[in-house]
């Protein structure tokens, strides 16, 4: 254990970010995010302070309460106020544990109320013309219908698309295994629509002599045969977007939440739903129930004995 005055605030913040990589095998993404964050605060005390070279236990929650309310004046979203919060409670009650700070001075802060936004949806007729856009004509369209495909028909996050290996995939049976956030990994189906695309475009795909071979093969690659990146998907999804014509506010999320909102309307239980997306807690799973109100009340009429 340190002594709370033998460490500076950016050794202790260094020895955080150490931690969460090596002993809680945090994501690369989980990484960026408390980096980000705590990068932050720790610009935010230079500020304030005139140095990071402070020690963690004299931080007040005064100074972070005044660190909050500067991001709200700063005009940030609740949900990143929110989540920046949790990234302080994180740090100082680590400190707490080292004995870098008797008490957690992050624990009274409260999270901001969040607005309930409805995710965009595209219908599926919509969602067809999308898929269709792609013309199976060249390679990168060809990888372009089997990337659309799939993220739709297996509801990924793109990270978690991008994260595909040759080896996570089983075309035969229809499943792909994929690792979602916190590492979490489950087995997402593939319908015939996407593993015909997958088929087409494995056949041709060409993969750069210094990407890992076999299995640990990544699935969809750029034109030079490297891993694709979450960026040059949602490049690739703005493209086929001015072709087809379709909302401009369509996101790689946006075929994730058309996936669960379209197996609702069509009868899927909302458990099923939950287990199909990688979702920890039912509570998020339960946003997509707002997202067509005619289909509950016809299943209440349907379900419910004094609805009629």
């Amino acid at each position: 254990m340190v002594a709370a005055e033998s460490i500076t605030l950016s050794t202790a913040v260094a020895r955080f970010l150490r931690y969460l990589e090596v002993e809680r095998n945090a994501s690369p993404l989980t990484l960026k995010s408390y980096r980000e964050d705590l990068s932050l605060l720790l610009e935010y005390i230079k500020q304030t302070r005139g140095t990071t070279e402070i020690s963690p236990g004299t931080i007040t929650p005064k100074q972070l309460r005044d660190y909050i309310a500067r991001m709200h004046q700063a005009g940030y979203a609740s949900t990143t106020i929110a989540r920046r919060t949790a990234s302080l409670r994180s740090f100082f009650r680590f400190g707490q544990r080292e004995g870098w700070v008797e008490t957690n001075p992050a624990k009274p802060l409260r999270n901001p109320r969040k607005g309930r936004t409805l995710p965009h949806v595209l219908s599926p007729e919509e969602i067809v013309r999308l898929l269709e856009a792609p013309s199976p004509t060249t390679p990168l369209a060809i990888r372009d219908r089997a990337i659309l495909e799939t993220m739709y028909s297996a509801g990924l996050r793109i990270s978690e698309l991008v994260g595909l290996c040759l080896g996570d995939l089983d075309l035969r049976q229809g499943v792909a295994r994929v690792r979602g956030k916190g590492r979490r990994e489950r087995l997402a189906p593939l319908g015939s629509h996407a593993v015909k695309a997958l088929r087409q475009y494995l056949a041709r795909r060409k993969v750069h002599p210094r990407e890992p071979q076999g299995d640990a093969s990544p699935v969809f690659l750029n034109r030079f045969g490297r891993r694709l990146t979450t960026r040059s998907v949602a490049r690739m999804l703005e493209k086929y977007l001015k072709i087809t014509g379709l909302d401009r506010r369509t996101t790689p999320h946006s075929l994730r939440h058309s996936f669960a909102t379209h197996l609702l309307q069509r009868g899927a239980d909302i458990r099923s739903v939950q287990e199909l997306l990688g979702h920890k807690s039912l509570l998020t799973t339960q946003i997509y129930t707002h997202v067509n109100p005619g289909s509950l009340q016809e299943a209440y009429r349907r379900a419910h004995p004094r609805a009629r």
